[in-house]
């Protein structure tokens, strides 16, 4: 799956600024969290001290629910984690549940990896000591239940291995994550800050797992890694519960809004979280390119030619201009 976010390609073909353009091909939440305005100056002007990073660690473990005895470290995005991982972890062969985000294969076969990929979680090939797992899955949403992935790991560790699972939409799905239930299974959660809190570009996420691993890489990411920003920010937003209550509820009521629209469309709504919908159309790929003329942006996917996704338009009128350009767009086809 290609990256979503850039629209360069976009605009390039069809004209327009960031600002004509509705880009719905990301699954980030439209709603930001609002920047504080009471940041100290010295936050900007010197580097984050140990101090500070403890405070967003421990913002971190209370959000995220993260166990006592598990390693939590954190690093410029989660994107930025997943060239680590191969040499942190055993060798051996990889398998990722697929389709999913695709970064997860290239950066095991970047490494030299055999990446296997399954089609899901119950049938992964027998002697695989790695196993990845992106819960809720992107792009679909589809969800692998705690009890299965606790059990998945356990076996994995069996072999001397371990699971990963990639939790980036997890915020706004109530039980989905598995870290509150771990004791001492090998698994590694990965948390995207960006995409719950709506701040992709301040390039924030976490790892949790076992300690010996998270420990070593945060020696390998060394000093500073994440900005004095990023971590006063991340801070300040994951101790914020009132916000993130309300995020949640606005989300929820955004995706059913946008659901029901899609649906009225023609299109069929086939999976997706409360920051995108997964639908499906004969002419996918013409309708994207009919939206585009319209300067609305989606995300299609090579694999599926007949997948669209669609991120949460972010307002009333952004889900009417949506709306009206879909049937436009599909009278064009």
């Amino acid at each position: 799956m290609e990256h979503g976010g850039d629209l360069g390609a976009a605009m390039r073909r069809h004209g327009g600024t960031i600002e004509d353009w509705l880009d719905l091909s990301t699954g980030i939440n439209p709603h930001a969290y609002p920047l504080p305005h009471d940041i100290a100056h010295h936050v900007w002007h010197r580097l984050p001290s140990e101090d500070d990073l403890d405070q967003l660690l421990k913002a971190g473990r209370r959000t995220y629910g993260v166990p006592a005895n598990i390693g939590l470290t954190t690093a410029p995005g989660t994107q930025s984690l997943l060239g680590w991982l191969p040499r942190l972890l055993p060798d051996g062969d990889v398998a990722v549940v697929s389709p999913t985000y695709s970064s997860h294969a290239e950066s095991w076969r970047g490494a030299g990896r055999t990446v296997v990929e399954a089609a899901s979680p119950y049938s992964l090939p027998d002697g695989c000591r790695i196993a990845v797992i992106v819960n809720p899955n992107n792009p679909d949403g589809r969800l692998t239940d705690v009890g299965s992935l606790l059990h998945l790991a356990r076996e994995l560790g069996g072999r001397g291995g371990c699971l990963i699972v990639d939790e980036a939409f997890a915020d706004c799905v109530p039980g989905a994550s598995v870290l509150p239930h771990l004791a001492n299974e090998p698994v590694l959660v990965l948390r995207s800050f960006g995409k719950f809190f709506g701040l992709a570009g301040l390039r924030l996420g976490f790892l949790a797992g076992p300690r010996n691993i998270t420990e070593a890489l945060s020696a390998s990411l060394e000093s500073w890694a994440v900005s004095g920003p990023a971590i006063a920010i991340g801070t300040r937003a994951l101790s914020d519960k009132e916000w993130q209550a309300k995020a949640f509820s606005t989300l929820a009521e955004e995706i059913a809004d946008l659901n029901i629209a899609l649906h009225e469309c023609g299109l069929t709504v086939f999976g997706g979280t409360p920051l995108f919908a997964l639908a499906a159309h004969e002419k996918a790929e013409a309708l994207h390119e009919a939206l585009a003329k319209r300067r609305i942006w989606t995300r299609k996917f090579a694999y599926a030619p007949t997948w669209l996704r669609f991120g949460l338009p972010g307002s009333r009128a952004n889900l009417e201009r949506l709306t009206a350009g879909l049937q436009e767009a599909l009278a064009d086809i």
